[in-house]
């Protein structure tokens, strides 16, 4: 059984989709940053939901239906992007879930299992390092009239930077804002990564679904990742899996390894042939036995 629907959470409204049944023990999708749950694909989903598993999974605030803010002004902090996962587990009435992060993902679930212990039974780290190092921005507070262009946020105080300065893309557009979604994620990719049709079909979904993709990816840059809590993951407990693309170029091999040191016990599974995305179908079997063995 498949559901979608919005829910009241920490003040604003958020999208949350639930495959398979109450019952079973839950399972909470954590996507990337500027990412909405649209990226976790839907037969995946639906796999890990046969796997006897409550499958959850839902928009990040300025993210797909959840609520959106103005370009360059997040009301918000990575703090609060970590609350609002606590909440959709409170709004489900779950006490506590096995967690699923990819990249930014990961870092939520890092931090959840940090400072929420009682919450997580059980940690897959998908593509993710300790802390998302490799893009950790400053939280920067905007009172005042701005502009947005396709790289930079001028305010009346100052230039925020917001992507490289040969990112021109009109992501008010839905050609350009696909077009620049499809080769984002083939650059990042490998050999596995899904052919053009479906990755159109999936970023004209996500487009479709956003209110506004320039605040999107603008905001949770703005917003950060929150307290770092590098020197604190010794204190986990909680079972982990760290699974690794061995192309990914974002996070080569010394980030996982050191992920996996950091966390007592914590397993490090190599995926051979992936880069930074999102497990692609060539090794779902590798990936979904690695979660349902370990949400258990």
């Amino acid at each position: 059984m498949v559901h979608e629907t919005m829910m009241p959470i920490n003040g604003i409204e958020m999208c949350v989709e639930t495959f398979g049944e109450p019952t079973e023990p839950p399972l909470l999708l954590l996507a990337a940053d500027a990412s909405s749950m649209d990226w976790w694909d839907d037969e995946f989903c639906r796999r890990l939901a046969a796997g006897g598993r409550f499958v959850v999974r839902y928009d990040h605030r300025d993210t797909g239906r959840s609520t959106s803010y103005p370009a360059g002004a997040p009301d918000y902090s990575g703090a609060d992007l970590m609350e609002d996962a606590l909440g959709v587990l409170d709004a489900l009435r779950l006490p506590a879930a096995h967690l699923v992060g990819f990249s930014f993902g990961g870092a939520l679930a890092q931090r959840m299992a940090v400072h929420h212990p009682s919450r997580v039974l059980s940690l897959t780290l998908i593509a993710a390092a300790v802390d998302d190092i490799a893009a950790e921005p400053a939280t920067v507070t905007l009172s005042c009239p701005l502009t947005v262009s396709a790289s930079r946020v001028t305010t009346g105080l100052r230039t925020v930077e917001a992507r490289p300065s040969t990112d021109e893309t009109d992501w008010s557009n839905r050609k350009s804002a696909v077009s620049r979604m499809i080769d984002e994620v083939r650059a990042r990719g490998g050999p596995f990564t899904p052919e053009e049709p479906h990755l159109r079909r999936l970023a004209e979904r996500v487009f479709d679904r956003s209110t506004d993709l320039a605040a999107t990816r603008l905001n949770h840059r703005l917003a950060g990742y929150g307290p770092p809590v590098r020197d604190l993951l010794c204190t986990i407990e909680t079972p982990t899996v760290v699974l690794h693309g061995t192309l990914d170029r974002r996070f080569p091999a010394d980030h996982p390894e050191e992920l996996a040191r950091s966390i007592p016990g914590a397993r490090l599974v190599w995926l051979d042939g992936v880069g930074h995305e999102l497990p692609p179908r060539a090794v779902w079997n590798q990936v979904l036995d690695e979660i349902l063995d370990l949400a258990a």
